[in-house]
C-alpha cells in the first residue's frame, strides 16, 4: 500500500485544483532510472488506467501505481513539509537502503 499523509493530501488538492484537474484526475507515482542513488521518484495526475495498475485509496485520495514500480514502493508513505527547512513532497520509503542528499533518488 501507498499511504499519503494529511498534510501531502491537503497539498495535493490545493496543487490539483490549481492546475485545473477535476476529481476524476488521481495520483500516479512510479520510479524511473536516474539519480544520483539509482532510481527517482516521479508521480503526476493523471486519469487514465493502465493494464496492471496497482489502486489504493488512502486518506480519501487515490493512488495508482504501475506493477513494476509498486516492488520499489510497497508500504511507502508520501509526507509534505513546507517549514522553514521544508523539502515539499518526501517518500518515506522503507525499502529503500541508500538515498541521495535531496531525498529525491534511492537504491533498494
Amino acid at each position: 500500500m501507498i499511504t499519503i499523509t494529511e498534510k501531502a493530501k491537503h497539498k495535493l488538492l490545493s496543487l490539483r485544483s490549481d492546475e485545473g484537474y477535476d476529481e476524476n484526475y488521481f495520483l500516479r507515482v512510479g520510479v524511473v532510472g536516474g539519480g544520483c542513488s539509482g532510481l527517482s521518484y516521479k508521480f503526476n495526475f493523471d486519469k487514465e488506467m493502465q493494464s496492471g495498475d496497482q489502486i489504493f485509496n488512502d486518506n480519501d485520495f487515490q493512488v495508482v501505481v504501475d506493477m513494476k514500480s509498486f516492488l520499489y514502493l510497497a508500504g511507502t508513505e508520501l509526507d509534505f513539509s513546507d517549514g522553514l527547512n521544508g523539502k515539499g513532497f518526501q517518500f518515506n520509503n522503507p525499502n529503500a537502503t541508500r538515498t541521495c542528499g535531496c531525498g529525491e533518488s534511492f537504491a533498494v
